[in-house]
């Protein structure tokens, strides 16, 4: 067979390109969208979020209290200013009195007006005003109106420190009490703890955590208005709150009748505001001046003597600004400095009439009590302590409050020796008494 052995290549390209192929192009078209399944899938992401969201809840109230315990900030410090000494204030009244001279003219109209001014702000004080229950841990203890006798205490909203409302009371309604309820302005109950107590000055601070007290009671209570109790004079018209008739909430006026006594206790004393308004013999309560800022506490046997040897019993209180101190060291949680002493100030005129160096002159020291483990003795005459020297009864006061339980101080002294007055150290550690 022969063969072409130089074929033409045109004609193969020719017979090449003759040759054709054809392809199926396929389209895809969608499913039709029906409403059953729209709402299938809207059915099922509303599940899906049902289901983490309370996965979350139960997550978010798990770690709750961890949470807050971990990363709360601490408490704001409380603080409370010092006050003007009543001679100051005296020189500012007398600047007003002159600036008006001019004396109203009192009728029944005005005493009416009067009576109603001092109605309101009666009630707006009020709000800073509140009641402490004890109980015991059992909840066997029913003061609502059911058998039991607890009148409680009148206390107030001492301070807020951003997670507590600290209350501030008469320590009384602490014995034998582990638990305790206190009553706000507005009916409402809460329950407190016990942050800290003196035994000394017989005053306790309660707190209740912020997030129990219920959202309709923040517009019906306030953190009570603390006043100045040294520009209070004889014959100042005071308001009295709490339980004074042997009832809560009760509400009387009157005037100051003296400011001339006072009250001692250790390391310290305080003015008593004395008033002619009626008082329980259980009663207790709170003195506010005619601006309803708080100016005393009313306390039990403070008040003068009766001829028959007892106390008579009207609404005296324990004059506020001579607690501040001791109340800002309380309602920061802290402990109050006790040493054990009583005395009295030994001024320059005395001295130089007794013949005695002048300072503290100790009276009284307290059995097993700080001043008597350091060896301090009655008739000893306190001159200087923790280095800070001690002019009288005040001064003394004012140093062992700056002191810190615990610590050791050094107290410088005289005691009178055969040959006269010697110095003497001692040496000191800080208690407490609680």
């Amino acid at each position: 067979m022969l063969y072409d052995q130089n074929p033409d290549p045109k004609q193969d390209e020719n017979s090449s390109s003759g040759d054709s192929f054809s392809f199926l192009k396929e389209t895809i078209k969608p499913k039709p969208v029906s409403r059953e399944k729209i709402f299938m899938q809207l059915l099922r992401m509303a599940i899906y979020g049902v289901i983490i969201g309370m996965f979350a809840c139960c997550s978010f109230f798990a770690l709750k209290p961890w949470a807050e315990e971990t990363f709360r900030e601490d408490p704001q410090k409380v603080t409370i200013p010092e006050d003007a000494e009543d001679g100051a204030a005296a020189e500012a009244d007398e600047q007003a009195a002159q600036e008006d001279a001019r004396a109203p003219v009192l009728d029944v109209a005005s005493y009416q007006a009067m009576m109603e001014s001092l109605s309101a702000t009666a009630e707006k004080a009020g709000k800073g005003v509140v009641s402490v229950h004890a109980g015991s841990a059992d909840g066997s203890d029913d003061w609502m109106g059911t058998g039991s006798s607890d009148p409680g205490v009148t206390g107030i909203i001492a301070a807020d420190n951003g997670q507590e409302l600290l209350i501030l009371a008469d320590n009384s309604v602490c014995k034998d009490a582990d638990t305790w309820e206190i009553v706000l302005a507005d009916g409402s109950r809460c329950a407190a703890a016990l942050k800290v107590q003196d035994q000394n000055r017989k005053l306790a601070v309660f707190s209740i955590v912020r997030s129990i007290v219920l959202e309709e009671t923040w517009g019906k209570i306030q953190v009570a208005d603390l006043g100045n109790s040294n520009i209070i004079g004889k014959g100042d018209p005071v308001i009295a709150l709490g339980n004074l008739f042997g009832y809560d909430n009760g509400l009387g006026y009157g005037v100051v009748s003296s400011t001339a006594l006072s009250t001692t206790f250790s390391d310290g004393d305080c003015r008593v505001i004395s008033t002619d308004i009626p008082l329980e013999v259980d009663g207790s309560g709170i003195l506010l001046n005619q601006d309803g800022a708080v100016i005393g506490i009313v306390r039990q046997g403070i008040g003068p003597e009766t001829e028959e040897g007892g106390i008579s019993v009207t609404a005296n209180a324990l004059a506020i600004s001579d607690m501040k101190s001791t109340m800002e060291l309380l309602l920061n949680g802290e402990k109050v400095p006790y040493a054990g002493i009583y005395g009295v100030t030994v001024t320059a005129a005395a001295a130089q009439e007794q013949g005695l160096p002048e300072g503290l002159y100790i009276t009284a020291v307290d059995a097993d009590s700080p001043a008597m483990a350091a060896g301090i003795q009655n008739g000893d005459v306190i001159r200087e302590v923790d280095g800070k020297p001690i002019s009288g009864f005040a001064a003394y006061e004012k140093a062992m409050l700056e002191c810190q339980p615990g610590k050791e101080i050094g107290i410088t002294g005289q005691r009178r020796g055969a040959a006269g007055y010697v110095d003497i150290q001692f040496t000191l550690t800080v208690g407490s008494w609680e």
